[in-house]
């Protein structure tokens, strides 16, 4: 007898609805290799009828008061807090990264995300400008009306929240699609929604493959504005559907991104931060520092400890309390690693922390998909391995001997999301920040956000800004009024 499995199904006009074509995909737990839901497989027709309902919802919530907006976003962000355990387990089982990170980071992300928006939206501002005299301009920001937000599988609820929140917070309704890969938790944050009272065709979640249900978001011409999260390869394709239909475009890519450390660093902080840029969430974030450049004199001194520190992190089952690094997200991206890990080999690199699959973790998790912390020495820095990105715990370390130099093997990619530098000299800080061609610069840290700051990347690793201000101009659309005195 077939096993039956619980069924995540689209979220549309505020009700749960089963595919149009009735299709469901298998949603595999990455700790064990095996499924353990079912995920709508959606299509062209099911975005048709999220349209449909974010265009009917639109006139209302555009010209709902912005503090009733508010007050409806503050109720999404306690009950998600509320939530905390349930949703975190979700996202661990979901995803294979510790339960505990999810608790300490993702959840409490995505409550922060809803907060700060639902706030940010009663402390705008708009210009105004006096023209010699003659006449008094100022601006309107409207919401654009649909909102096509596409989120990858690394950061499920965090990186969808941090859509969503901006995009209906400043009125407008949206069309999401989470990750096939990882559904789970945008199935709960529906239910939240709807018990926040959020009306009814404001936010539509439709599940499935990027080519039925992402392509046909972008190409749809009632959605205006996609912002989209994930890959370089597929952000191109999203940006040439745009193009022809003269959408807004936000693309937030991928990266191959520098982590520098100068022999004057805080050796112990630099080792420390260093060790978690470079393998928190399994290597599976878009800001990790898998480039690691190590100015020469500290270079050995810093490899030794930087292994024996990488090499204490416990590989096991994602739910298990005292796990720090979890399972892969898919077979497909373990395969990866497992290419450039051997890769990286063939390229001269010599492999002095992990570079193979572990044992059996345990007998719940013995067909699951983990790989361990892997450090790469001696590979030139210009060889694919230390050009291309990863997306996994695989990280590479080069000697450098002075800053010119480093700068030069910072930028020698066609990335530029983030990058972090380790100096307690603060004029070569700045110098070195400001010549790095990256969105973010990190001095003596890693990861800490603001969200009243700009968010995105330089080159490959996309186009426009989010966070902030930026989001909110994102989302919005100028309008000039020029009134004759």
């Amino acid at each position: 007898m077939q096993k039956e499995f619980p069924r995540i199904k689209n979220f549309i006009d505020g009700e749960f609805v089963e595919p149009v074509g009735g299709k469901y995909l298998d949603n595999i737990e990455p700790a064990t290799g095996k499924p353990y839901s079912k995920v709508a497989d959606s299509g062209k027709e099911d975005v048709d009828l999220a349209v449909a309902a974010a265009e009917a919802a639109f006139a209302d919530w555009s010209k709902m008061p912005a503090a009733e907006r508010s007050k409806i976003l503050l109720r999404i962000a306690d009950l998600i807090e509320r939530d905390l355990e349930k949703l975190s387990r979700a996202e661990s089982i979901d995803t294979g990264k510790p339960l505990s990170l999810a608790r300490s980071l993702d959840i409490p992300r995505a409550s922060s995300n809803f907060r700060f928006f639902a706030t940010a939206i009663l402390h705008t501002e708009n210009e105004a400008h006096v023209t010699d005299g003659v006449a008094f301009n100022y601006t309107l920001r409207q919401p654009r009306g649909i909102a096509g937000l596409i989120s990858p599988w690394n950061l499920p609820l965090y990186l969808l929240s941090w859509k969503i929140a901006p995009a209906i917070a400043v009125g407008n309704t949206a069309i999401a699609k989470p990750s096939e890969l990882t559904p789970m938790t945008a199935y709960l944050l529906c239910e939240i929604c709807a018990e926040a009272g959020l009306p009814n065709g404001v936010l539509n979640v439709v599940h499935g493959t990027g080519p039925n249900v992402g392509a046909a978001v972008t190409a749809h011409p009632k959605i205006g504005t996609i912002s989209f999260t994930g890959g370089t390869v597929t952000g191109r394709k999203v940006a040439e559907a745009c193009a022809p239909l003269f959408k807004k475009v936000s693309l937030e890519l991928g990266g191959k991104n520098p982590n520098i450390i100068f022999a004057d660093a805080d050796l112990d902080a630099a080792i420390a931060g260093s060790v978690r840029s470079s393998f928190a969430n399994q290597g599976q974030v878009c800001l990790c520092g898998s480039r690691v450049f190590v100015e020469r004199s500290v270079y050995k001194t810093f490899v030794d400890r930087f292994i024996d520190k990488a090499s204490e992190l416990k590989l096991g089952d994602p739910l298990d309390e005292k796990t720090e690094q979890g399972a892969i997200v898919s077979k497909a991206q373990l395969d990866k690693v497992k290419f450039y890990v051997d890769l990286a080999k063939k390229e001269g690199g010599v492999t002095a922390l992990g570079g193979k699959a572990p044992d059996p973790i345990n007998e719940r998790c013995c067909d699951g998909y983990f790989f361990p912390p892997t450090v790469i020495t001696d590979l030139p820095v210009s060889c694919r391995t230390n050009r291309e990105e990863i997306f996994g715990p695989v990280v590479t370390i080069t000697p450098f001997d002075n800053e010119e130099e480093v700068i030069g093997y910072a930028n020698d990619t066609d990335y530029g999301l983030a990058s972090s530098v380790w100096t307690q000299n603060l004029n070569r800080a700045h110098r070195v920040a400001e010549r790095i061609s990256t969105g973010t610069v990190w001095v003596n840290c890693w990861l800490v956000r603001d969200l009243r700051v700009p968010f995105g990347g330089m080159k490959a690793s996309g186009v426009g800004r989010e966070g902030g201000e930026e989001a909110l101009r994102f989302f919005t659309e100028p309008k000039n009024v020029c009134i004759a005195k």
